[in-house]
């Protein structure tokens, strides 16, 4: 049996949320945050982040460039997931990060809910340009991501690391 391991970094519970959905799935796989197990012996590492101004935080840069030889499944979460166009832009984003001499098997987004901080900054900048139409997207993204992820999205989630050992 292919020996497997969940790491995540998640900045608001978010993608934890979804690698413990990904664990139920996978019964007997470690899963808990980057750089708290050893994943030298796992041949393929799903590893879920948050999107941080588009790209993933620098813990996660750092993680990746310390694999070698392995099957990768990339997972996560992203505030402004409001189409599928964006989260194939991210794919790409992500993929690239990670050395050649790994497999990346897939990708999967979801939306995911963002601290109410950011709201207030989004109107307080609004406020200040009244009528920006990037601004009131902006807003409406954050509204339409706070019920995220939901069910549906743990479905998915489960559907997608089953999907991976098939590959």
């Amino acid at each position: 049996m292919m020996k497997q391991i969940i790491l995540y970094d998640s900045a608001t519970g978010n993608t934890e949320y979804l690698a413990k959905a990904l664990s139920h799935a996978l019964p007997n796989v470690p899963c808990g945050p980057v750089g708290s197990l050893d994943c030298s012996k796992a041949e393929l590492v799903y590893l879920g982040f948050w999107t941080d101004k588009g790209t993933c935080a620098p813990v996660v840069k750092e993680f990746l460039q310390g694999l070698h030889g392995k099957r990768v499944a990339l997972f996560g979460t992203a505030g402004f997931g409001l189409s599928e166009m964006y989260f194939a832009s991210l794919s790409d984003r992500f993929r690239a990060e990670v050395p050649e001499e790994n497999q990346v098997l897939g990708t999967w987004f979801c939306p995911g809910r963002m601290p109410p901080a950011v709201r207030a900054r989004y109107e307080t900048q609004l406020k200040e340009k009244p009528g920006d139409a990037r601004l009131e997207n902006m807003l409406r993204a954050y509204d339409q991501a706070l019920s995220h992820p939901d069910g549906t999205d743990l479905a998915d989630a489960r559907a997608f690391a089953a999907a991976m050992l098939a590959k």
